[in-house]
């Protein structure tokens, strides 16, 4: 086994985590599952496929994350999500890095790349991102951003890149989309206030179309049929849905600022 702990936040996943740790368990005799409180048996199943599982209340992305980091007993990690699988090739390719000692870099990114339902395999033309999953965790550790998910590292860590994909199994359904997307756009209107940043109005009308051309031309939705249509559309929403919570408690803080009454402005009892 390669000295690397593999860590995963999970919450009521039981439907898809037992295929990620079973692709996972070739790579670690240290798998952690840091669980936000799932009801549909996630905690058992993980258990009786050799992960650790540990409860911690949802604080955020970030937050979540680093956590996790915390509780691995290796200082390599590969960080998975729970809707997320890795090939054998990019298991094999993993194995190899460690095969001769300690790899050559201290971060590696790998290819994350989103399968829609009714697809087993990545698009030829899926978007992908490419973030650093696979590091040192004396070289870096997970931001503790509530919205933003990455890696901070050190100045003058060596990055490298991997060659496999891990897939990425994201869309249960168009519905369950739109609820993970509208939560996460509160959580983004959060921040937005927490960091003290203001959107301008002519956002409320470029938000939807300009990130629909974003997904359908710029991630190449368009070549995956129908879904990836309606898969646009629900990311565009969304994106329009950040703006407008934003504004929306601007306008509220400005009502209630405006029907602030001091107690020089009330009536008094002569009057």
């Amino acid at each position: 086994m390669p000295p690397l702990s593999i860590f995963i936040i999970a919450l009521n996943e039981v439907d898809r985590i037992g295929r990620t740790i079973e692709a996972a368990r070739a790579l670690s005799d240290d798998i952690v599952l840091v669980d936000s409180g799932s009801t549909d048996g996630t905690q058992a199943l993980a258990e009786s496929l050799g992960a650790r599982v540990i409860f911690n209340p949802w604080p955020g992305y970030g937050q979540q994350k680093r956590f996790a980091e915390e509780q691995c007993r290796h200082d390599w990690l590969l960080n998975v999500d729970a809707d997320e699988v890795l090939p054998p090739d990019l298991v094999a390719e993993i194995a190899a890095l460690f095969a001769s000692g300690p790899p050559p870099a201290d971060a590696y990114k790998i290819r994350i790349a989103e399968i829609f339902p009714g697809e087993k395999a990545p698009h030829r033309f899926a978007y992908a991102l490419a973030p650093v999953r696979l590091y040192r965790k004396s070289w870096g550790r997970y931001s503790l951003s509530p919205v933003h998910d990455r890696v901070d590292l050190l100045p003058g860590t060596k990055v490298g890149r991997l060659k496999g994909t891990i897939h990425h199994f994201s869309v249960r359904s168009l519905g369950e989309q739109m609820e993970k997307l509208n939560a996460y756009s509160d959580a983004q209107a959060d921040d937005l206030d927490a960091r003290g940043e203001t959107l301008s109005a002519f956002r409320l009308l470029a938000e939807f179309p300009a990130n629909f051309v974003k997904a359908y031309i710029g991630r190449r939705h368009a070549l995956r049929g129908v879904y990836g249509f309606m898969t646009a559309m629900n990311y565009a929403f969304y994106r329009y849905l950040r703006a407008a919570k934003h504004w929306e408690r601007r306008l509220q803080r400005r009502s209630s600022v405006k029907g602030t009454v001091t107690p020089g402005d009330r009536p008094s009892s002569d009057d």
